[in-house]
């Protein structure tokens, strides 16, 4: 992010060049290696580690919104995590441009807000599905209107808890969108200097694509910094995961319905008789009244049982349990 121009240089970079303030040869590429300064005394608190467990998280919340927002927009949706980054929150502010799609998301139980910066393209693209159109932005870029944000604010909110499932192997998230700002001056959630680590997600839909980033200040994860490593990942998404499934299966079994059915008995007649078959006619079955009846659980005879009536509908009592299917 820090190697981005936001819009007033990028005007005054032009601006510099056509009144012939600045020569473009002065400002070529020389092929000399651009070495970095490190600033010691302002250490990178994101460290490498940390931002790949980042992007693994974003990577499933990126499935997430895959699957979900095609619901609300009827477009195929096409999500990709290009990179995480640690960068200074004055850096990811100075590339931003106005009018810009801003949602600052409180981040409880942790403290401090994160910011998921939405491309303007897509806003527009997001708005003209919702609206009933073919989802295509744009030419000249404007202001949003009240009516377009809350267009937008529904859409940051599906965006906003989804965010729950990614994080739950780190903490249990409550995040809730506070408010959408389209100025960036308006979204100053921390210091200038803080750290923060930049999650940058490629977004398709249809044929519109953007970028959408996600600004996480180092104050606000700090708490929890320490299980932002792959091997408490991992470990902890086995074991949570092992123990969610066997409560959704068995949810699922308990719930499921069965076909039981009771065989009162079996016999075998010519088809001349089955034909010629009137009402009062008796069919003689290959069970006695007093023997016990076979009972199905779907195509499993499981139960034995004796035939009889509760209240007004017939009924069968289980006399003893198959065990052996």
């Amino acid at each position: 992010m820090g190697d981005v121009l936001s819009q007033s240089e990028i005007d005054n970079l032009l601006a510099a060049l056509s009144s012939g303030e600045l020569d473009a040869d002065e400002i070529k590429d020389s092929g000399e290696k651009q070495v970095k300064n490190y600033d010691f005394a302002r250490p990178s608190k994101f460290s490498k580690e940390h931002l790949r467990t980042l992007i693994i998280i974003f990577e499933h919340y990126g499935r997430l919104l895959s699957t979900n927002l095609p619901a609300y927009l009827r477009k195929n949706v096409q999500v990709e995590v290009m990179n995480s980054e640690a960068a200074t929150y004055s850096e990811f502010s100075n590339a931003l441009s106005n009018p810009v799609l801003l949602g600052v998301v409180n981040f409880a139980p942790l403290d401090g807000n994160i910011i998921i910066e939405l491309d303007n393209g897509l806003g527009y693209a997001i708005i003209d599905r919702m609206l009933g159109g073919g989802g295509q932005p744009i030419d000249r870029i404007r202001d949003f209107s009240e009516i377009e944000l809350i267009i937008i604010e529904r859409i940051m909110n599906i965006c906003t808890n989804l965010l729950v499932e990614p994080w739950s192997s780190v903490i249990n998230l409550e995040p809730k969108l506070e408010r959408i700002e389209t100025n960036s001056q308006f979204a100053q959630i921390i210091s200038p200097s803080e750290m923060t680590s930049i999650i940058t997600i490629h977004i398709r839909i249809g044929s519109v694509e953007g970028l959408m980033n996600i600004c996480i200040p180092y104050s606000c994860v700090e708490s929890v910094i320490d299980r932002l490593n792959t091997k408490y990942w991992y470990s902890t998404l086995q074991v949570k995961d092992d123990k969610l499934y066997q409560d959704v299966i068995e949810s699922a079994i308990a719930k499921a319905k069965i076909p039981m059915r009771t065989v009162l008995g079996m016999s075998t007649i010519s088809v001349n008789d089955f034909v010629n078959m009137q009402v009062g006619d008796i069919i003689r079955l290959n069970k006695k009244v007093e023997e016990e009846l076979d009972i199905y659980v779907g195509n499993i005879k499981k139960f034995t049982g004796l035939p009889g009536a509760s209240s007004d509908a017939y009924a069968v009592r289980i006399t003893s349990i198959l065990r052996e299917e």
